[in-house]
């Protein structure tokens, strides 16, 4: 077995997006090719209400497919084939925008005043930018979960993981989605098909993502986390961690555990052409979009 190198870490960075929602933006519109198949993933996490109660209202998309989890509070979501419903703590929601959906998705905390969810957006490959839309919800009752008898905890979002399956199935990018909790004072692995990027998302506690040439972790660097380095190995809260080839993934759990995403995919390597919520492979088809969108043909009749 080899252990994944760490090509970057960095943390996620504030934005606001939709009518005012405040969120971490782990990556997104730069630099495509360095997570492909994915485009972009966001930590939509607040304590404040109104960060967040305004939502996603009425937007287009075409080209890709997104992957909705939510942990706390929960999001509100209709679409132009017609869906709706709500999205709990623990669902997940995947959708297919294919050659073009309209939907909305509207936050809202939980009694405490928490909100908190993650959104992937996937690419599309060529062959199918233009397939007729699709959606699931997927209930928190439905996700696997893997316990260990060190503590480790692992939830199944997305894919096969030590021969457990996932309720969500037919997304374009075959990603593995794990949820996983390791704690305190715990070293885990985590296999990882050798063909598939991956990157990982601490959201709680810290840990150490180890490799063979610095087996007891990587150190913090001083221009991304504004402290010394010296405070050892440990990537906390809202870190983007993107590994390099081999076939699994080891981290140290920190003094506190350390939970965090764990997402690979294989990679589709054709053109990107984006504009906000359109992900097309030319500049044409962008243009084709945008016109669509004018004229009021961008829903396309369902096959």
């Amino acid at each position: 077995m080899s252990i994944r190198p760490i090509l970057t870490q960095s943390k996620a960075q504030p934005t606001m997006e939709g009518a005012g929602v405040h969120l971490h933006r782990a990556f997104g519109f730069h630099e495509p090719e360095a997570y492909d198949p994915f485009l972009l993933f966001d930590d939509f996490r607040n304590d404040d209400p109104a960060k967040s109660e305004k939502g996603f209202p009425w937007h287009p998309h075409r080209g890709i497919e997104t992957i909705t989890y939510v942990l706390a509070g929960q999001v509100s979501h209709e679409d132009s084939l017609g869906n709706s419903g709500t999205l709990g703590a623990g669902d997940i929601q995947w959708m297919t925008a294919g050659s073009g959906i309209m939907h909305q998705e509207m936050p809202q905390a939980n009694t405490q005043g928490q909100m908190h969810g993650f959104q992937l957006w996937a690419n599309l490959p060529r062959e199918l930018k233009m397939t007729s839309p699709n959606y699931q919800d997927v209930p928190a009752a439905e996700i696997p979960v893997i316990e260990e008898d060190d503590g480790t905890v692992v939830r199944v979002v997305v894919g096969t993981f030590w021969d457990r399956a996932g309720p969500v199935d037919g997304i374009a990018a075959d990603p593995l989605y794990l949820d996983i909790s390791v704690p305190a004072g715990v070293t885990k692995s985590f296999p990882i098909d050798t063909r598939r990027q991956a990157f990982a998302y601490v959201f709680e506690g810290a840990g150490a993502f180890t490799d063979a040439a610095t087996p007891q972790g990587v150190l913090l660097e001083k221009e991304v986390f504004g402290q010394e380095a010296n405070i050892r190995d440990l990537s906390g809260n809202r870190t983007v961690v993107r590994f390099g080839a081999g076939d699994e993934v080891r981290v140290q759990a920190g003094e506190e555990g350390v939970r965090f995403l764990l997402i690979a995919g294989a990679p589709i390597r054709e053109p990107v052409a984006w504009h906000g919520p359109i992900v097309m492979n030319t500049k044409d088809e962008l243009r084709q979009a945008m016109a669509d969108l004018r004229n009021n043909t961008f829903i396309k009749p369902t096959m």
